[in-house]
């Protein structure tokens, strides 16, 4: 190629019009019209706003050859445009490749918009030219229409090609709002927006199987929780709010449950548990809000109608009571998912805070009501939300010795904590906090059977690819 010029030069003018252009050199881009070649792209959204030559550039969604008009759909992540050709006024070689595009070929098209009562919008674009950027391979893997059919296992084999349907880049879209405004509402309440560590040398949670790694000449585990690390951040930087991966080596296989997975962290020093969990439920109506706001094609697209959450507060005692009385038993320290799809039908479109939650069903880190080492209750609680736990947090422990303790009594070894212990010896506050599993709170939201759709690329027991 040759060396760059400058574009108000003549070698680069004669560069444009005869290599890149010029159809004996450049075969693909048929026609060039008020100097398209230096136009800028914009975004299909905006094109219909336009009066004057534009300049697109997306993907072929279909096309349908009627003999003498032939259509284009074209589509970015802004929208989607209807191409039409007719046979005698668009360029010969234009109407021709307009019946042999490929789907989800990566094309460039240039043209006018004109007023057609039939086109989506009421505009259509009569094209001048045409280039094929990028060549689809026919057949595709799978189906990325709006009408696909595909089996999920197979979308997620193929899952770059997955993200060009409609659909799932909805899903996508509400996601990257649902994290935005998370973040956006507690920087706002003056929250530090804080990263913790990957790896880590010991459970911060235990129980829970950790997938090992080799660092240096040292074994270590990928973090299941930013835990730790949050509650020794709030305790001097008081308010911290985090997204952050996380791990967990568990051997499940359900709808609900991934083995990485994001989490949006928040830890409050000079908090309890009934400050957070008050906060968690204006959060969440926040974000709720937002996506209705922000997202109403997305919802459109997927058939949904969202609304803002009330929030409703019961002891696990309560809750087990009320449960009882609709006929649901519960074990003595949890909640089981057929409880949380009652707690649903019970009290719908609200999220359900269970606190004072017994001590035996809540992590080492969890402070024991009254500060009391033997108390039954704790200062934990979980959140239920459309029939699912999205959420569960409390007050944390900051005081050493009663930290030591509980690490003994649920069969860790407090050597193995010593840094995270030692943090609190030199003016350790109050501090609460909760986390919320973006990729669960996103399929509760939206709806959907199984938690893999609101992963972009899952990782699971079984799927490590792509």
């Amino acid at each position: 190629m040759p060396p760059r010029q400058e574009v108000g030069s003549a070698p680069a003018f004669l560069y444009i019009v005869f290599v890149r252009v010029h159809p004996w050199v450049n075969p693909n881009f048929y026609k060039l019209k008020n100097s398209y070649d230096i136009m800028e792209r914009i975004p299909i959204k905006d094109a219909f706003k336009e009066t004057k030559p534009v300049l697109l550039k997306g993907w072929v969604h279909e096309t349908r050859d009627l003999k003498k008009v032939r259509f284009l759909i074209l589509k970015d992540i802004t929208g989607r445009i209807q191409v039409t050709g007719i046979d005698g006024k668009t360029d010969a070689k234009v109407f021709d490749l307009l019946d042999n595009l490929n789907r989800e070929s990566v094309v460039q098209v240039t043209g006018t918009l004109k007023e057609c009562k039939q086109a989506p919008k009421g505009k259509e674009l009569i094209p001048d030219s045409i280039e094929i950027i990028a060549e689809a391979k026919n057949p595709l893997p799978i189906d990325a229409s709006d009408y696909s059919k595909t089996e999920l296992p197979l979308r997620l084999d193929n899952r770059f090609l997955d993200l060009h349907s409609s659909r799932t880049q909805a899903i996508f879209k509400i996601q990257s709002t649902i994290g935005h405004e998370f973040l956006n509402y507690f920087i706002k309440k003056g929250f530090t927006y804080c990263h913790t560590p990957s790896m880590i040398g010991a459970s911060s949670e235990g129980g829970t199987e950790l997938f090992k790694a080799k660092y240096f000449d040292k074994e270590v585990f990928l973090a299941q929780s930013p835990q730790l690390y949050k509650q020794m951040i709030a305790c001097s930087m008081e308010n911290m709010v985090t997204i952050t991966p996380v791990w967990r080596a568990e051997k499940h296989n359900t709808t609900r449950h991934l083995n990485e997975c994001r989490q949006l962290d928040i830890e409050m020093a000079f908090s309890d548990a009934k400050t957070v969990l008050e906060e968690m439920g204006k959060a969440v109506q926040h974000i709720v809000k937002k996506v209705i706001e922000k997202n109403a094609e997305e919802l459109e697209i997927l058939k949904l109608k969202l609304k803002i959450p009330e929030t409703k507060y019961l002891t696990f005692a309560e809750t087990k009571k009320a449960l009882a009385d609709s006929g649901i038993k519960i074990p003595s320290d949890d909640l089981t998912p057929e409880a949380e799809k009652k707690l649903d039908e019970l009290f719908s479109d609200t999220i359900v805070f269970v606190y004072d939650w017994p001590m035996k069903g809540k992590p080492f880190y969890i402070m024991p009501k009254g500060e009391n080492v033997n108390a039954n209750l704790s200062e934990g609680f979980d959140a239920i939300y459309k029939g699912v736990e999205i959420s569960s947090g409390g007050q944390r422990i900051h005081i050493p010795e009663l930290l030591e303790k509980m690490l003994e009594i649920k069969g860790m070894d407090p050597k193995d904590f010593k840094s995270y212990i030692d943090s609190f010896r030199y003016g350790a506050p109050p501090h609460a906090g909760w986390s919320i599993g973006l990729e669960r709170f996103t399929q509760n939201l939206l709806e959907m059977s199984n938690i893999r759709e609101a992963c972009m690329f899952p990782r699971d027991r079984d799927r490590i690819t792509p």
